[in-house]
């Protein structure tokens, strides 16, 4: 097999170890596993409960992570997305990271770089919390800073993560990708403010020795399914341009094609908006979702909350997609997307389960070869 020429980058939800912030959530100290065991079919043909076939693992044990990097690289994915959380001027979730993947990434040829993950949240994770979606919900934590909660909480992700080897650049410059914009700029104030916190940020690592910044924006047509991603400004391409992203991708096809339908048409709907996001930020990495099944973290959701018939062989064909896109382009770094490495909780993982096995994987490794 011939070496990979290409960067696979998958999502990582860190969390699935306990988080003593999130106990409320979740009360058996192992995580949102205390979730997914009480998973239970909605409808007829719902494929639930989710099973994984490597056991309930704490995520943040440098062993367990360790096998999962081995896993990914034997099947083609070399890079992981960090999803990291800053909730009241505090890190949150971040113990897989620090404990479990920093550890298990040393001596290997997979990489990782941070997604920040800056959306409210409210009582979405909460399965004991029936939440009515035609109403307002309490927002528990806000994801939103103001410059001088932006400045130290950058500086203490650039002097631990950025000069790390294993940390992912493209051009030299570390990639940094934030979730929901929109919401950045409501703390800093106004697109001009978030212009000028991002100058400030290229120029943190120069003074630290870097070549600069690669921020990535996450693009999205609609409000995706967290209190604070508000509706992202797609159309406004000088508000974007003002902003100076180096790149964009996606997070979940959920965020373009909505929560339910079929997985062939749904993620359809979803990769036609990929030349309109290349013309809107240069470079557009494409991205592919594996499903969509948010049930487990609400007593109500029922099908209207579910995409069906995801399979591999589908999914395989969106990758197939994703190749042909990158290889029709001189972009800077040869980066696709995938969600998700672990998302149990909404039906897009790339981890084996008891009903397919290895075969996400295998997808990946069809499409991308191994390392």
């Amino acid at each position: 097999m011939t070496a990979q020429r290409y960067d696979v980058a998958a999502y990582i939800w860190p969390s699935y170890h306990h988080e003593r912030r999130a106990e409320h959530f979740w009360p058996e100290k192992d995580g949102e596993w205390y979730t997914v065991r009480r998973g239970t079919p909605r409808f007829p043909g719902h494929d639930m409960p989710r099973i994984p076939l490597l056991g309930f693992q704490d995520e943040a044990d440098p062993k367990v992570m360790r096998q999962h990097v081995e896993l990914a690289l034997a099947h083609g994915v070399n890079v992981f997305i960090m999803d990291w959380y800053w909730y009241e001027n505090a890190p949150c979730f971040e113990r897989q990271l620090n404990e479990g993947l920093l550890p298990a990434l040393e001596g290997t040829k997979a990489k990782f770089f941070l997604m920040w993950a800056n959306h409210d949240v409210d009582t979405l994770w909460d399965m004991h919390v029936d939440t009515d979606w035609s109403k307002p919900r309490e927002t528990l934590w806000s994801g939103q800073v103001s410059r001088a909660e932006l400045e130290p909480m950058f500086d203490r992700i650039l002097g631990r993560y950025f000069s790390l080897k294993s940390y992912y650049r493209i051009g030299g410059k570390p990639v940094f990708s934030i979730f929901d914009y929109p919401n950045l700029i409501g703390g800093l104030g106004s697109v001009e403010a978030t212009a000028d916190a991002f100058a400030w940020m290229r120029g943190r690592c120069v003074e630290r020795g870097l070549p600069g910044l690669h921020i990535q924006a996450i693009a999205r047509t609609g409000a995706g399914v967290e209190a604070g991603a508000r509706r992202a400004p797609v159309g406004d391409a000088a508000a974007i341009r003002a902003l100076g992203f180096d790149s964009a991708t996606s997070y979940q096809y959920c965020m373009d094609a909505g929560q339910t339908g079929d997985y062939v048409a749904w993620a359809q709907q979803a990769m036609r908006r990929w030349p309109i996001y290349e013309e809107l930020y240069g470079i557009f990495f494409p991205h592919v979702s594996i499903g969509w099944d948010n049930t487990q973290r609400n007593p109500s959701f029922k099908q209207e909350s579910v995409v069906v018939n995801s399979t591999p062989d589908a999914f395989e064909a969106c990758l197939w997609k994703a190749k042909f896109w990158l290889d029709a382009r001189p972009y800077p770094a040869p980066l696709a997307t995938i969600n998700s490495w672990n998302e149990w909780t909404e039906g897009s993982y790339l981890l084996p389960d008891m009903r397919w096995g290895y075969r996400y994987l295998r997808a990946v490794r069809n499409v991308f070869g191994a390392l």
